[in-house]
């Protein structure tokens, strides 16, 4: 039944009763707190209003005063307003400031929450028009993908080819977008091995029948209720006079279609939000439909928020010059009336592990002042990455010096599933005998090992007093490893000789063990695991186990890099007081510091190659919206930096500063000299000041930039003969390129040469274009030769 007998209070008509009126006399202190911009978005209460409100401007304490107006004037009663977040908390933190500035407890808004929190209220109403109970159940993700694997397993499709993660994000993208599965487009329909809507439509109907939805259905069906039933909508039409919405450029298209059917009534909505910061398109949101509300609402009243009370001038001119880059935008100029303070600074490394100790050292010199600035504490300051693999370098070098931090969003870099995975295949090679790590990843990835093949092994190792690798040895021996079923009788064995054969290599003095590590990853099938998983953390992984074999190459062997990520680990004791913030960007939204770094500002990492290729032009923009929040976090001091080189998969490989560099405004930035480096100190070199020779000032930022640590790489001098003809806005081809491997070296043994990190040395072998260099202050070390030159060509350079 579709009963609104408690809710005849929802049916009051438009013109104010005599209380009403009272209500309207009552003082509002609230309205002298806001700027003009803010108090018109407060008072224009009556149809569409679209308030645009740039990072830093106070948009929730203008949507909170819209409420708190609403009510303190009678204009509403508190069960007539549908007020929409994203998140539970934004949700409290709402109501806690409408009491504050009401003075007093808001008693009877049952209608402000998140989108799922509402939805869920308004099946319960009306299950029975979708074919479930009110008392329906709410699956989480595990029942979700349990429920997928059952349906998949009887439709005899090979689970592992075709998993159930991959269709249950499948699915749920359809679900943001609306779609039932009679209405996913013939555009659609070879998803999941053209599967996927049949395997969709059957899950629907499994849901039906265990009286169940998952999360994306508390939208889908309320939309579809809307759509089919009018006079359901008519009345909650009627119902939900005033409609408040929260960070409207995040919601997807479910979530637009289910706002857009409500405010057809009275037509009060008011969209809160900033399409410059519209980063969340990977999971579903459309920045179009903040674009086109003044399409969508003919008349709407778009009000800016431009008066930012976050961050200093050159901060906001910083940003602003870099999303002018966006095309597809509805423009605004943030403005501030601090002071201009410090310009944002912008540094060049030689690579990521300098990159991690330049800024470890510059936090400990904020914390007791530097360069005329305040000091800063370290809860103060943030460090802000596009990837989780880069929190890597910082967690180490942080570790090491007893930098406390924490990270923000996720675990630490260790503590990752796949890290410690792949850890346990490593300590595996090095101590066969190591029982826990064994017991890790016996059956990961699966080898059929379910509980009671496990229980074999146990128990063979607690007779013979074993190790679990020793124990299935023994069972091999005697035959009892045919006790086992299925794969495991094969596959566990198998694992055991692999193991044998890394700790024989982890003996070889021949053998590289970045190489090796790599080879446990592959031939133990994790890498292949990865790879194979369709789900969108499974690109992360992947990533996270390259910047795992990377951190290899600064240690001996593997011995070494255990022993030292178990000697870090157990240093660190989870500080209680201040600590320095490691979160992605994408986690940092909403979020605000004093000092914030941005790291690996680098084509291909910043922007997102992965984000460019798959979403071209779109995927560049969101990228470009994503570097303003970067930057917009910061209060007082914002650091971008980049490095020129990185190490992957044993190859040095140039890298190209962020296009985003050159988008900076000059005026704006500052460009540092890492201390020590051609005179060292800080602020942009003087031309030609100390620099070798043939060096000069390029005619932008990432050539002064690269100039002022004068690395003059390869990469460098790419960049400078192509700097000049290409657009900052345009997509630049192989914009990361890998040092050629079939070049010849131009050096002999004996040949004294210069590196711009290592310094002077001698060349003790050659191979191919790799050469073995004994330098005087850093020892032996192993590099293309196109990174040195000779000795008399480097200029009088102190290093």
């Amino acid at each position: 039944m579709n009963s609104f007998d408690d809710n005849d209070a929802f049916e009051a008509g438009a013109s104010l009763s005599l209380s009403a009126r009272a209500m309207g006399a009552r003082p509002t202190p609230y309205l002298d707190t806001l700027n003009p911009a803010q108090r018109q978005a407060v008072e224009a209460l009556e149809g569409p209003v679209l308030m645009l409100a740039g990072a830093g401007t106070g948009k929730t304490k203008a949507l909170t005063c819209r409420i708190a107006h609403l009510l303190t004037t009678g204009v509403a009663r508190p069960n007539e307003i549908l007020a929409v977040t994203f998140t539970n908390k934004a949700a409290r933190e709402m109501k806690d400031r409408v009491a504050n500035l009401m003075g007093q407890a808001v008693e009877g808004m049952p209608w402000l929450g998140t989108f799922h929190a509402i939805g869920v209220k308004l099946l319960r109403r009306h299950a029975e028009l979708v074919g479930l109970k009110s008392n329906f159940t709410i699956l989480d993700t595990d029942d979700q993908i349990r429920l997928l694997k059952q349906l998949i397993l009887a439709e005899n499709i090979d689970e592992k080819r075709w998993p159930a993660r991959q269709l249950a994000h499948i699915i749920d993208g359809w679900k943001n977008r609306a779609w039932a599965p009679d209405a996913v487009p013939a555009a659609e329909a070879s998803a999941f091995n053209s599967r996927g809507v049949e395997l969709y439509a059957a899950y629907q109907e499994r849901l039906r029948t265990l009286n169940a939805t998952d999360f994306g259905d508390l939208l889908l069906h309320v939309v579809g209720i809307f759509q089919k039933h009018e006079d359901v909508l008519a009345q909650y039409q009627r119902w939900f006079r005033y409609i408040l919405v929260d960070e409207y450029q995040d919601t997807n298209v479910a979530q637009y279609l289910w706002l857009r059917l409500l405010a057809g009534g009275h037509k009060n909505i008011c969209c809160v939000g900033d399409d410059d910061q519209s980063i969340y398109g990977w999971r579903g949101a459309e920045v179009g439909n903040i674009l086109r509300f003044e399409k969508d609402f003919p008349g709407a009243l778009v009000i800016r928020l431009e008066q930012n009370y976050r961050s200093t001038p050159h901060i906001l001119a910083a940003a602003s010059g870099v999303i002018d880059g966006n095309k597809g935008r509805l423009g605004k100029t943030l403005w501030t009336e601090a002071k201009e303070g410090e310009k944002v600074r912008l540094i060049g490394h030689w690579d990521g592990d300098e990159e991690a100790r330049w800024i470890g050292e510059e936090i400990e010199s904020m914390q007791g002042g530097t360069r005329g600035m305040r000091p800063f504490e370290l809860d103060q300051i943030a460090i802000l990455v596009r990837a989780s693999h880069q929190m890597r370098a910082f967690e180490d070098r942080f570790l090491t010096i007893g930098l406390p931090y924490r990270v923000i969003g996720g675990p630490r870099f260790y503590e990752r599933m796949e890290i410690r995975d792949a850890m346990a295949y490593f300590r595996l090679a090095v101590s066969p005998d190591d029982d826990l790590a064994m017991e890790r990843i016996v059956n990961v990835p699966r080898r059929g090992v379910g509980d009671v093949a496990k229980g074999k092994i146990f128990s063979r190792s607690n007779e013979d007093g074993f190790s679990l690798c020793s124990a299935v040895r023994a069972m091999v021996l005697d035959g009892s490893i045919a006790t086992m079923g299925g794969k495991a009788r094969t596959k566990v064995p198998q694992l055991v000789d692999q193991i044998g054969r890394w700790h024989e290599l982890t003996r070889d003095p021949r053998q590289s063990h970045v190489e090796l590590a790599q080879v446990i990853l592959d031939e133990s099938g994790y890498t292949a695991h990865w790879q194979n998983d369709k789900t969108p953390e499974a690109p992360g992984r992947l990533e996270n186990l390259k910047e795992l074999v990377k951190a290899l190459e600064g240690f001996e062997n593997l011995q070494g890099f255990l022993e030292h990520v178990s000697l870090v680990m157990d240093n660190d004791t989870g500080a209680a007081g201040p600590q320095v913030s490691i979160m992605t960007l994408h986690a940092a939204k909403g979020l605000e510091f004093p000092a914030v770094f941005l790291p690996g500002w680098e084509d291909g990492l910043f922007p997102s190659q992965r984000s460019m290729d798959e979403s071209g032009l779109k995927g560049l923009e969101e990228e470009r919206r994503l570097a303003y929040v970067g930057i917009t976090r910061a209060e007082e001091v914002c650091t971008i930096s980049f490095v020129g080189n990185r190490r992957i998969f044993g190859q040095w490989q140039s890298a190209l500063p962020s296009r985003f560099i050159d988008e900076l405004p000059e005026a704006h930035v500052e460009v540092l000299t890492p201390p020590g480096l051609y005179g060292g100190g800080y602020g942009a070199a003087a031309p030609g000041g100390g620099l070798p020779d043939g060096v000069r000032y390029g005619s932008n930022l990432e050539e002064k930039a690269a100039e002022a640590n004068v690395y003059n790489s390869p990469g460098w001098r790419r960049m400078q003969a192509r700097s000049a003809s290409r657009g900052t806005s345009q997509p630049r081809e192989s914009r990361n390129m890998v040092i050629d491997a079939t070049a010849i070296s131009s050096h002999a043994l004996g040949d004294r040469v210069f590196h711009q990190k290592f310094g002077y040395g001698a060349v003790t072998g050659i191979e191919g274009d790799k050469l073995e260099v004994a330098f005087e202050k850093a020892g032996v070390k192993k590099l293309v030769a196109k990174f040195v030159v000779a000795a008399d060509q480097a200029g009088d350079v102190p290093f």
